[in-house]
């Protein structure tokens, strides 16, 4: 077979194959179209109204994967406001307290405006400092 055998193969003669185009679906056109009325958005309901989307992250109500997962920091490295709210663990400029609740698997720096008791310990049994900071910082 040659190549004079078939229709000339260029970019000019390609077509989609049967049935790969389709018309767009035309929705709110009447009850006949069966896309009619709600226009396929089903009945009240946030994606059911224009401008109804969620942010990035939504999971519709459940706690986002975000928020789920462990926000750890390596040993040795040092902890203060900054640091928390670059990973979204606190929120605004208020003064930050440490509290004692799990355990600290290694050593850290904290530095932080207040500590409790406990968590002063802790700190201390891991091997890492507590700094306390100006309640401006």
């Amino acid at each position: 077979m040659s190549a004079s055998d078939g229709p000339p193969v260029d970019l000019g003669h390609l077509h989609p194959a049967p049935g790969a185009k389709r018309a767009p679906k035309r929705v709110g056109r009447g009850p006949g179209s069966g896309q009619g009325k709600t226009a396929g958005r089903g009945h009240k309901g946030r994606r059911s109204r224009s401008g109804g989307n969620s942010p990035p992250g939504y999971e519709g109500g459940q706690m986002p994967l975000q928020r789920r997962l462990p926000k750890r920091f390596p040993a040795g490295s040092t902890v203060g406001p900054e640091e928390l709210r670059a990973r979204g663990l606190v929120r605004g400029r208020h003064p930050v307290k440490c509290l004692a609740d799990g355990t600290l698997p290694h050593a850290l720096t904290v530095r932080l405006q207040a500590f409790s008791k406990r968590a002063r310990e802790l700190i201390a049994a891991a091997g890492g400092s507590a700094e306390v900071l100006d309640v401006d910082a």
